[in-house]
């Protein structure tokens, strides 16, 4: 977590700073001159939360300058193949954003069929032969 540390704190750095030269040559446009130096504080809030965890867990293999790709090697997570969750949400999404050109009654079905997507999708390895 180190790398992803600096690599948001240096974000205050570039932020900040630019937001305040943005303040002075805009004469102050206030969308801007707020809105910049907020993404930073934005930035900054993200890398203390990094620098906190990184105290908290183990060396990553990313985190070593001579670590070898093998180091990163084992179990990276579950991926089911087969779900067809991903495909509704996606559908969903779809449906949802057309709503905003078509009318906001399709946003509701969009947005429910949403729901009922995420809630399938969490709860896929619930069920079925899966059930634990």
């Amino acid at each position: 977590m180190k790398f992803e540390t600096k690599l948001f704190l240096y974000g205050v750095l570039f932020f900040v700073p630019v937001g305040l030269i943005y303040a002075a040559w805009s004469k102050g446009e206030p969308v801007g001159t707020v809105g910049i130096p907020l993404v930073g504080g934005l930035v900054g809030m993200i890398g203390a939360y990094f620098a906190l965890l990184s105290r908290r867990i183990d060396d990553r293999p990313e985190d070593d300058p001579l670590g070898e790709i093998e180091q990163g090697a084992g179990d990276q997570g579950v991926f089911s193949p087969w779900s067809w969750w991903p495909l509704v949400l996606g559908v969903s999404a779809a449906i949802t954003f057309a709503g905003l050109a078509v009318g906001w009654w399709l946003s509701y079905i969009g947005i429910a069929l949403g729901v009922i997507g995420l809630v399938g999708w969490v709860f896929e390895f619930s069920r079925g032969q899966h059930a634990h």
